[in-house]
């Protein structure tokens, strides 16, 4: 079969279109036909390589992917040959005391494939049944390989962590982004008053086609007091942050009473200050998400198939050009998701 896979750290330079064995299954796996897979900053941050965090190598990338099973154990009941599946991409133990209560992202040996282990951009993946979910019939492969990561992000990061309300003020930092632009449609779907930010008019004019109400630039300085006064001197309930230090002052001052800001990310730095006074003062809330539950990404499965979430497909490119994949997500991507898809 052919994969995707890299020896050493580096430019997109190190990206190898190989060939390797194909996996074999066992009585609890099934063995899914890899037809598309959606590319995250996090594919750029593992190929440069993380502080702190050693990977085997070589290293198949890749979190997000969509295709078919083409082989199922003896042990795995409810699925079929057949059967066009959607990629779950956290890992878990299954038998702790978090992943019993339904809370796998919090499991102490939570991972995600393409990070912790061998990710999914190879022509056949072997999966226990926890990490597939039914492709829903309104995505085409491209588009469901372009939902998992990005949608359970923003499920959980809104409903879970900061337990988002119909008719709460929301701002989306970054709203062209695979996170970001679920979140705005998220944020429409539970009743909240959306403000989309973007750094470009293209992307603005997206987070306007996906429902938001409001839309400003995030680099203009003081953004923080548009927001007030786009919610009458209120605020934010919710901030939806993963930009990180170039934001994060505005993004905190943005915040109303009681307000939560909840954050999975920090492209642009990972330090943020915060005025302890005003934090305690106000009553409001900073939280940390990361991922989501099994039940989290089951939900997104659900409203992509109600026609309730849409990823926002930027560029598709064959698994050949997967080094231009990378430059064009690196350095010229604009908004929505870098796709590869078609392994001849």
């Amino acid at each position: 079969m052919q994969a995707i896979q890299f020896n050493e750290h580096g430019s997109s330079e190190v990206l190898q279109l190989v060939k390797r064995k194909q996996p074999s299954i066992t009585a609890e796996e099934v063995l899914v036909e890899v037809k598309a897979a959606g590319l995250n900053h996090l594919d750029l941050w593992i190929r440069r390589g993380l502080p702190g965090l050693s990977i085997p190598l070589p290293h198949i990338p890749g979190s997000d992917a969509a295709g078919v099973i083409v082989e199922v154990g003896s042990q795995v009941l409810g699925w079929k040959i057949g059967d066009a599946v959607v990629i779950q991409p956290g890992t878990f133990c299954g038998n702790c005391q978090q992943c019993q209560a339904g809370r796998e992202d919090l499991c102490p040996e939570y991972g995600i494939l393409g990070e912790t282990e061998s990710g999914v951009q190879q022509q056949f993946l072997a999966l226990r049944p926890e990490n597939i979910g039914r492709k829903p019939t309104t995505l085409n492969f491209a588009e469901a390989a372009a939902l998992s990561l990005s949608a359970l992000t923003s499920w959980h990061m809104l409903n879970i962590r900061a337990q988002l309300k119909a008719g709460e003020n929301l701002l989306v930092l970054g709203a062209g982004s695979g996170v970001g632009s679920m979140a705005v449609q998220l944020g429409k779907y539970m009743g909240a008053w959306v403000i989309a930010t973007g750094g470009t008019v293209a992307k603005r004019a997206l987070a306007t086609s996906l429902g938001a109400n409001a839309v400003l630039d995030q680099r203009e300085p003081g953004f923080g007091s548009v927001v007030r006064e786009l919610t009458g001197g209120k605020g934010a309930d919710v901030v939806f942050e993963h930009i990180g230090a170039a934001t994060w002052p505005e993004s905190v001052k943005s915040l109303a009473f009681g307000g939560r800001l909840v954050t999975c990310g920090a492209t642009t730095g990972i330090r943020g200050e915060l005025n302890l006074q005003h934090l305690f003062y106000k009553r409001q809330s900073i939280l940390g998400s990361t991922m989501g539950s099994v039940a989290d990404f089951q939900a997104c499965l659900t409203l992509a198939e109600q026609g309730q979430l849409k990823p926002v497909i930027d560029q598709v490119y064959p698994f050949k050009s997967v080094q231009a994949a990378h430059d064009h997500l690196e350095f010229e991507h604009d908004f929505g998701k870098v796709v590869l898809q078609d392994w001849e």
